[in-house]
Parts: structure tokens; C-alpha cells; sequence
């Protein structure tokens, strides 16, 4: 039968209100989405949103997903998949529970032990979205069954079985995407099969990169160059297209052309522009991204050609064919035998080997030489189901599905070899050490042996976060046995509360725990899939004001930190704590598909706090106030705008009126520039803009429009018209500045009425002033507008307008303390009529809440101003994702990273080097993977001495300032600088100082410091810079010092 392309022939939505339905009927023999109207929860999935956008997330909403097998693995991918929101999820599996699979699989209980599978963890996958068709089966796969579905994965079936099934995916028209993967003790494996011809529409899910033009040569080939404000990311052969341009207008005809010899701020075009006209100014340059097509070979065709194979860690370059192998002759020996090779069993270990050569001896391709220690450590553990292997293929899987589903990002293509050889212990296993215990985890005691279960259920574990990591994190930990005897504990303290968005990835909560307490919820979910959890749930942020809370004992007690966090100061917080107690910390983190790991062990890696990112470009204020080119410096100026109008604005008011003696006073004694404009906004705000009905707040919205997009650019154009120029001549309107034009109000244009709706309803928040039914209702604001008198704008001579890139404030010279006397007498007299009990209300913008107008306002202001500049406007989603600092997320990373970080923990607390453990940056859109092993910490040198971040000195006994100056000229360093906190208690350069030399340093800590040492600790820290004694000109950096005085 003829082949049908999947991926970019599967009919989507146009750009008009048209929707896949979610609970749509999926024709038969065809597996496409039909098209009918559903609303993507935006609210719920606005993370997810981020990372696929609307397109995709309709896609999935229409696609079928059957998924084989639910141990661990099944149920990871199962989790994932109706996380992501798929309209229908079958689960398939004809075996019943066992004990054993309580070690990795999270929806089963030992009452749940006989039952079958699939139906016994149903209505618990069920709860994690209920938009999701979820069904069970327990009847054999057949081909009418398949019929059904756009993807099939399969995770507990041979090699015979899968080469059946894929036989029949991969030449059903259209085809249906097979996905098989297993999980053997610290193995495991991907194959993709998406058909003969699959399209993928967006192969790594990044934004199209930009340039600004400066120049364009009129030769063949052309040079083009851009605006030194941003490196260009263009590589050669990438096809880009332009617009905007003046002078050389042949090139905006949207025709895509190729680009060569590219730079990081010019590059060469692929065409012959000595006949066109000559480049003026303007215009922009953006990469075009293609579709591609991949055609993909049968199971049964790989297996004895399997092509490349996808590397994880590169130090392990020839494992994967050794795996190829090693999986082929683990199937030969559960088909000959009726199972897998028993643990630690030699016997079982060399059997798995003949078989291994066996097929090695066949192939057409032949391994020159076997690592026969490999495929023994994969005979031993192919028995046993892991949670943190379970958990980081599944994340892999799940994301193969997405695309499958949807075609955006590249599939892997098509094996996929895993192992953590390193996880295992460094001593062999005997059959005693591995032999059942009859628990939930017998599976592990397989792979680890019971010394290191132990390990696991004695630890004192800390969890810092419990959002989508942690929630992961827990379950993962809950399953592992960690901190399940009497002398364990896991701490989880977060002091967020649970949201709906939280709801598409962080799978421990439900739509009923909303407004609750995370780490509560996730340690009583974590403690609901293994009841022998030893948990303990905080709601503390870990910080320096909870040293009271999480204190030295706190932190001495533990035996390995695990970070959950989304932002980087608490990160470098809880790592300057492990550094401090010597812990080892487990560090990951997401965004959108990539994912990093990073392990920090005591004394033999480098802290996390020793690299970081370099901070984020950020534009000048200038660009932002007046000369924006892009969307994001639009909705960055609406942000602040907001903030300004209607949180900070209504705070300094109500400073104010609390008391006005004091805020009068405080503002005399700045009398700078910055206290004088906060004052004229509270004058704005409490006299001369001050509502006092409905219709106020319209007139100011009104009047705002026409400030902001009317009069500041008529002012501004004005000032600096299209055609003036630089004091060196040149154009002053030049790239990367437009020019912008003043938007005149139109009462038939929903876009104003909209900005003033919500403006003015916001106004009315502020000011605690009834907001009226007709409000919401559109016609009735025109009618509203309409009666806005609005004063005619002239501009002035002499405005003066920053140009300063390197401006810090827009603030204009002048006699502040004049200005600010004046103000505050207006102020004065302006409110004496207010009530006496008057306060404002301070708006703290909040962008989840799509009914509370802070997004409409803000993308309201931003596509205003971009039109202003003809710079592109974008909906109220992307807004949100920009304005709302939103960090895209999904299931699947999430889930692949803890699982990740946990083979780490059973390196951690067995106590395996550093060249055992690995750190990992992977990107499931890619697919890729890098790992490689923790970098050291950088060591100092002085003499014989010799430190690292690590180290601590610590001095005994209660001494004085000459005797530590004394204990450090013993070292041949001087030390001329010592502080403590924040203050100084000792310098070489300050006279009186010399005073203090006879002092205690415990008594200057405390009387310059003000330092207060609990009574439990026996020691305060101070800092100390050191310069070389023989060599003054050769600063130190020595390591924290610790002064033992108790």
C-alpha cells in the first residue's frame, strides 16, 4: 500500500479559532486527529506552553497512545505522556503484580500484589489529568488493536514479539510510530521506528535567530553586516529571509537565500545585488527553519544494521555496540530458559556470554574484542527494575512519544544504549550478599546488595524544593527505600504553596491540594507510595534568616543535600552550606528540554558556586524608555511600567498617609532625584490623578494611552526627528533604532479599548473604587471613552532625552530641594480632604490568574509601544512566558534529570571517587547527551600549605587579635584585613585599629559585628584577607577561618 508521511502531513489547525478536540473520535485506520474546538487550559499548561507552544499542544491533544508493560518503565512513560496531554492513553499488560515491582513502579501497593497491572495502577494514572482518556487492558496485542493508535510503546516484550509488531507499524499507511525500550538492572535501551518517511517540523524548538542590519555591499556575492549589539547565530548553509530594508527593497520579497562564510557580525549572501538598489538603513534578517525529513528502518533491519548509535558519555565510545550485542544475547537466554540469569550467578553470567559470542560469530559487523566483565554485570542485575533507571529512560521515552505525536523536535534515530557500570559497587557480589529479603526491595538488593540497601534506609537525606524536581526527587527516593528505617530521615522543606499551573509536571499534586503546602502534600504523597518513608516536610525557605531552623546540628547530622530549586541564589546558598559541613550536594536543574546535573563532593569536586553562567544581557534603560527594537525590551519597559503605576506608586502613597511626618522627613533628608520622582507620582496618584469613581479610572486609562503612545512619541520625534543626525554626522536614527510614530486612539480598535478597560479596572483595584458590571462589557467602555476630554499635546523646545547607553536614571538635573518643598506642600494640601482611614492598594502583578487583567495591561502596554516602533506584537501568552519571566518546562526532563542525579546518590553514599561519578548536560529535542566526569577544585598554594574551597582553618581557643595575626605570620602570610558579617575588625591601614590588636577577636564580633553566637555553637567564622610575607604584592585567597572560643 502506498506510505504516507507522518509528522508534517498530519492536518492541523489553522491560525483561526479552529482546535483539535481533546475527546474527539480518532477514524479508524487513519490515526488523525479530527479537527473540532477545545481550548488549551492555559492555565494549567502554560510551562508545557512555553516549550511546545499551541500547535504542538493541539496535536497531542488528538493523538492515541498505547503503551505495553507497566512496571517502572511503562508507568514513567505513562505518567509522562498524560502529563503532557495526549487525548487517549491505553495501558497494556497481561502480568500481574509481584513484590518486586514495588521498587520501581509508584502507583502499586502490596495489597495490589496478585492483581493485574495494568488495572491496578489505572485509576491513580487517571488522576494526573483527567482531559486524558485513560484505559487498561490485560488481552494480548493484536493488529486490529494497533490500528488504533498514532505511537506504540513497548516495554516487556522479546525481541520476536517487538519485530512482529514493529512489522506492522512500520508498513501500515500511514505508518504508526513504534517506540521499544527496556530497563536490565543499570541497563538499558531505546529503538525508534517512525516509519519510512517522517517529517519533522521543528528540529530543536528554538526561537528563529535575528540580526539588525547596518550594511548591505550591492555585490555578488553580497556582504551583509549587523549591529555589533548581539552575535549573530547563523551557521553556513542556513537560509534566512529579510525585511524592512530601505534602498535595497529587492531583498524583501520573503524569498529565502543562502548565507556563507558567517562571522559574529557579518556574513556573506549567496546572491548577485550589484543591480539592485543601494542599501539605505533598516531592515531585518531571520533565519528560516525547514522542515526535515527522516526515514527510519524496521527493528528487525536495525538490529543486524543498527548505524550510529546515540553516545551518552563519550568515554564509553565502544560501548554501545558491546551493548547491541549484550541485549541480543539477554533476550537468547530469557527465551531459552523461561527467565533472566540470576543475580551474582557465574554460572547464569557465563551462559549470557557464549550466547553473546555466539552472535557476535554471525553478525555482519563483528565486536574485535568483548568486555565479558560488562555483559557479566548485565547478566546479574537484568532481573531487576530500578526507579532512578526507570524514571531517567522514561523521561527519554516519553519524549520520543511527543514527537512521535506531534513532530516537533528530532526523534532519536534510532538506538539508544545507557549504562551506569559506575553506580554498581567495587566489589563483586556474591549470591548471599543478593539473595531476597522478601521486601519491596528485592529488586534493588539484585543490583546493590543489602549493605548498601541499608545505607539507603539508614541516610539522613535533605531535599531542598518541592516543585517538579522534588516531587520526582521524593517519589524516586520513596521507591529506593532512602530514609526508610529508624535511624533515617528525609527532610523536604519548601515554603511555596501549590498552584494550578503546577499541576501538568509537579505529578504529586492534585487540582484538590491547590492553595496547600507543597513539601506537606509531596512527603504524604511520597509517603503514600512507600509507607516506611521516614519523612519530615518543612515550610522554610533555606536561607541565611532560617540559620535558627536548619542549624549546625541540623546540617552535621547529614549524610547527602539533593537541590530542587528554580533560581540561583538559593542554589549557591545550600552549596555554600555543603561547602561549609563538608556535604555532598546533588545538584540539577531544567529548562524546557535541556537538563544539567552537577555532583559536588567534598574535597574532590569543584563547588557549585565555583562556575556560573555569565549574567544576562540586560538592555539599557534608554533603549527601554525611548528606543526599543525588539518585543522583549517592550514588555520589560510594561512590566516596569505596571510595577511603578500600581505597586510601587500606591506603596509610597500609603507611606504617606501613615505618617506623613516621617515620610516628609525621609524624603527631605534624600532631596536627591530618585526621592523626588517618587514623590511626584504620589502627588499624581493621591491629587492630581486621584479617582474617585469608575469613570475616573477610565479617564485615566484613557489619558495614559494617550501620554504613552501619543505624546511621549510626538515629544520624542520632536526632539530628534527622522532625519537628524549624530554630532559626527551621521544618521542619529540608525540601526538598531526605528523610528517611531504616534498612535492615534481609536475607539473601533479592540486593542484600545482593551487597554483601557483593563487599565482602568486596575486603577480601580488601587483605589478600593467598586468596579461597575458594564466594565467588562466592551461597547459600554467606548461609550465611557468617548466622554474622555483629552488635551491637545504640543510639543516643547529644550526636552532633554537620554541617550546614554550607560544612563542609569532618566531623572533630569535640577534643584531637587526646591522642587521636593513644593511637592510636598501640594501633597499636603491636596489630602486633607481623604478620608481619615484612606489607604491605597498596592497591586503585586501576578501572572497565572488570567481574571485578574495584569496580563491584559501588560501585553496591552507592550503592543501598543511595539506599534509605536512597528516592531512585531505577539498574543497575551507570549507575553506572559516574556513579562512573566516564565521558565518553560515538562515532565519528561524533569523526570530524566532525578533519575540522573539518583545513579549518582548510590555512587555518593558508597562512597565511589570522583572519576566514577558523572555530571550530565542532555537536550531531549536533540536528541542529546554529554556526560563526563565532575571537574576538581581549584587548589592554592603557599609553601607547604595547601587548600581548596573546601577547607576550613579552624583556631582553638579564645584569643586575641595579635594572637590570630601571630598564628598566620607562624604560616608566612600577613593577614592586614580581618571582618566578620559585614563589618571590619581589623585593617593595618587604620591607626585606631592598633587598639584592637589586644583585644579577644570573639569580643570585637561581637561589639563591632554585633554578632550573637547561639549558646550551641562553639565557634563564629571570620574572613581574612592575606598577602604573601615575602611578597606584598601577591594576594591570598585563603581559606574561611573558624575561631573555636568555647
Amino acid at each position: 500500500m502506498p506510505q504516507k508521511k507522518r509528522g508534517a502531513d498530519v492536518p492541523g489547525p489553522d491560525s483561526s479559532a479552529k482546535r483539535y478536540r481533546s475527546d474527539s473520535a480518532t477514524s479508524m485506520g487513519k490515526q488523525e486527529p479530527s479537527a473540532g474546538v477545545v481550548e488549551i487550559d492555559e492555565d494549567l499548561h502554560s510551562r508545557q506552553l512555553a516549550v511546545y507552544g499551541r500547535d504542538t499542544m493541539r496535536r497531542l491533544f488528538g493523538a492515541s497512545v498505547l503503551i505495553q508493560g507497566l512496571k517502572g518503565l511503562g508507568v514513567e512513560v505513562a505518567k509522562n505522556v498524560i502529563l503532557a496531554g495526549v487525548k487517549a492513553v491505553t495501558l497494556q499488560d497481561e502480568g500481574k503484580v509481584e513484590l518486586a515491582d514495588l521498587s520501581s513502579q509508584f502507583y502499586l501497593k502490596e495489597e495490589d500484589v496478585g492483581k493485574y497491572r495494568a488495572q491496578a495502577c489505572l485509576e491513580r494514572l487517571k488522576e494526573l489529568n483527567t482531559a486524558v482518556s485513560v484505559t487498561a487492558i490485560t488481552e494480548r496485542i493484536t493488529e486490529k488493536l494497533l490500528e488504533n493508535f498514532q505511537a506504540v510503546v513497548i516495554t516487556d516484550l522479546s525481541y520476536d514479539e517487538s519485530i512482529k509488531l514493529d512489522d506492522y507499524c512500520h508498513n501500515h499507511s500511514p505508518p504508526i510510530a513504534f517506540i521499544r525500550a527496556e530497563i536490565r538492572g543499570v541497563f538499558a535501551n531505546v529503538f525508534t521506528d517512525f516509519g519510512p518517511s517522517f517529517t519533522v517540523r521543528d528540529v530543536d524548538g528554538e526561537d528563529a535567530h535575528t540580526g539588525i542590519i547596518a550594511s548591505i555591499s550591492n555585490d555578488s556575492p553580497a556582504l551583509v553586516t549587523v549591529v555589533d549589539d548581539e552575535r549573530l547565530e547563523f551557521v553556513d548553509g542556513d537560509l534566512v529571509t529579510f525585511g524592512e530594508i530601505r534602498g535595497m527593497t529587492e531583498l524583501n520579497d520573503g524569498k529565502p537565500r543562502k548565507v556563507s562564510n558567517v562571522k559574529a557580525h557579518s556574513f556573506m549572501l549567496e546572491e548577485d545585488t550589484s543591480k539592485f538598489g543601494a542599501y539605505q538603513g533598516g531592515g531585518i534578517v531571520t533565519e528560516v527553519k525547514l522542515p526535515k525529513d527522516l526515514q527510519f528502518k524496521t527493528f528487525k533491519e536495525s538490529l543486524q544494521a543498527p548505524g550510529e548509535f546515540l553516545l551518552s558519555d563519550f568515554s564509553k565510545w565502544d560501548r554501545p555496540p558491546l551493548l547491541h550485542l549484550g541485549f541480543q544475547a539477554l533476550d537468547s537466554f530469557r527465551a531459552q530458559h523461561g527467565r533472566f540469569p540470576a543475580p551474582a550467578s557465574k554460572e547464569d553470567g557465563d551462559k549470557l556470554v557464549a550466547l553473546a559470542k555466539e552472535i557476535n560469530d554471525k553478525a555482519e559487523s563483528k565486536i574485535e574484542e568483548i568486555d565479558e566483565s560488562v555483559l557479566r554485570h548485565l547478566a546479574s542485575g537484568a532481573s531487576a527494575d530500578l526507579s532512578p533507571m526507570a524514571a531517567m529512560l522514561g523521561g527519554v521515552v516519553g519524549q520520543e512519544v511527543v514527537k512521535a505525536c506531534s513532530g516537533k523536535f528530532h526523534p532519536l534515530l534510532q538506538f539508544f544504549y545507557f549504562d551506569s557500570i559506575e553506580s554498581l559497587p567495587r566489589e563483586p557480589l556474591y549470591p548471599d550478599e543478593v539473595a531476597p529479603l522478601g521486601s519491596r526491595y528485592d529488586a534493588q538488593i539484585a543490583v546493590f546488595g543489602r549493605t548498601l540497601q541499608k545505607k539507603l534506609q539508614d541516610a539522613q537525606t535533605f531535599v531542598v524544593g518541592a516543585g517538579a524536581l522534588g516531587c520526582e526527587f521524593l517519589k524516586n527516593l520513596a521507591l529506593m527505600g532512602v530514609s526508610t528505617s529508624d535511624n533515617g530521615c528525609l527532610t523536604v522543606t519548601d515554603d511555596d504553596t501549590i498552584e494550578k499551573s503546577n499541576l501538568s509536571r509537579q505529578f504529586l499534586f492534585r487540582d484538590w491540594n491547590i492553595g496547600q503546602a507543597k513539601s506537606a502534600v509531596a512527603a504524604a504523597a511520597a509517603k503514600a507510595i512507600n509507607p516506611e518513608l521516614k519523612v519530615r516536610a518543612l515550610q522554610n525557605r533555606v536561607s541565611p534568616d532560617t540559620e535558627d531552623v536548619f542549624d549546625d546540628a541540623f546540617w552535621e547530622g547529614l549524610d547527602v543535600v539533593i537541590n530542587a530549586l528554580d533560581n540561583v541564589n538559593a542554589r549557591l546558598y545550600v552549596d555554600s552550606r555543603c561547602v561549609y559541613f563538608q556535604k555532598p550536594l546533588l545538584e540539577s536543574g531544567t529548562l524546557g528540554t535541556k537538563c544539567n546535573t552537577q555532583m559536588v563532593l567534598p574535597n574532590q569536586t569543584e563547588n557549585y558556586g565555583a562556575s556560573r553562567d555569565p549574567p544576562e544581557k540586560q538592555a539599557p534603560m534608554c533603549t527601554l524608555h525611548s528606543f526599543p527594537h525588539n518585543i522583549d525590551h517592550c514588555l520589560t519597559w510594561a512590566r516596569s511600567e505596571f510595577e511603578g503605576l500600581l505597586e510601587k506608586t500606591p506603596a509610597e502613597a500609603n507611606a504617606f498617609l501613615v505618617d506623613p511626618a516621617k515620610y516628609k522627613a525621609a524624603v527631605r533628608q534624600a532631596g536627591d532625584a530618585q526621592a523626588r520622582e517618587s514623590l511626584e507620582k504620589v502627588v499624581e496618584s493621591l491629587v492630581v490623578e486621584k479617582c474617585a469613581g469608575f469613570e475616573d479610572c477610565i479617564a485615566w486609562a484613557r489619558l495614559k494611552f494617550e501620554d504613552y503612545f501619543a505624546n511621549r512619541v510626538k515629544q520624542l520625534t520632536f526632539t530628534f526627528p527622522e532625519d537628524a543626525a549624530t554630532s559626527n554626522g551621521s544618521p542619529f536614527w540608525s540601526a538598531p533604532k526605528r523610528f517611531p510614530r504616534a498612535l492615534e486612539f481609536d475607539t473601533a480598535d479592540p486593542s484600545h479599548i482593551s487597554f483601557v478597560q483593563s487599565g482602568a479596572i486596575l486603577r480601580a483595584e488601587t483605589y478600593g473604587v467598586k468596579v461597575p458590571e458594564w466594565a467588562k462589557d466592551p461597547e459600554k467602555v467606548k461609550e465611557a471613552v468617548s466622554k474622555v476630554h483629552v488635551p491637545e499635546f504640543v510639543p516643547k523646545q529644550g526636552v532633554k532625552i537620554v541617550t546614554d547607553e550607560k544612563a542609569t536614571s532618566l531623572a533630569q538635573p535640577m534643584d531637587d530641594d526646591s522642587v521636593i518643598d513644593q511637592l510636598l506642600e501640594k501633597l499636603e494640601g491636596g489630602t486633607n480632604g481623604l478620608p481619615k482611614d484612606f489607604k491605597m492598594a498596592p497591586i503585586t502583578f501576578e501572572k497565572d490568574d488570567d481574571t485578574n487583567f495584569h496580563m491584559d495591561f501588560i501585553a496591552g502596554l507592550a503592543n501598543m509601544r511595539a506599534r509605536n516602533y512597528q516592531i512585531p506584537e505577539v498574543d497575551k501568552l507570549k507575553a506572559k512566558f516574556i513579562a512573566g519571566r516564565i521558565i518553560p518546562a515538562i515532565a519528561t526532563t524533569t523526570a530524566m534529570a532525578t533519575g540522573l542525579v539518583c545513579l549518582e546518590l548510590y555512587k555518593t553514599l558508597q562512597g565511589h571517587p570522583m572519576e566514577l561519578h558523572r555530571n550530565t548536560f542532555a537536550n531531549l529535542a536533540l536528541p542529546l547527551f554529554a556526560m563526563a566526569e565532575p571537574i576538581p577544585p581549584k587548589k592554592f598554594k603557599h609553601n607547604e600549605l595547601e587548600w581548596s574551597i573546601w577547607d576550613r582553618w579552624i583556631i582553638e581557643g579564645d584569643i586575641t587579635m595579635q594572637e590570630l595575626l601571630d598564628w598566620f605570620s607562624a604560616r608566612k602570610l600577613s593577614a592586614y584585613s580581618i571582618s566578620c558579617g559585614q563589618a571590619l575588625l581589623y585593617n593595618n591601614i587604620f591607626p585606631k585599629h592598633k587598639e584592637r590588636l589586644s583585644k579577644k577577636v570573639s569580643e570585637l564580633a561581637r561589639d563591632v559585628a554585633k554578632v550573637v553566637v547561639p549558646e550551641k555553637r562553639k565557634h563564629f567564622d571570620i574572613v581574612v584577607a592575606c598577602e604573601d610575607e615575602d611578597d606584598d604584592e601577591n594576594d591570598l585567597d585563603v581559606p574561611l577561618v573558624s575561631i573555636k572560643f568555647r
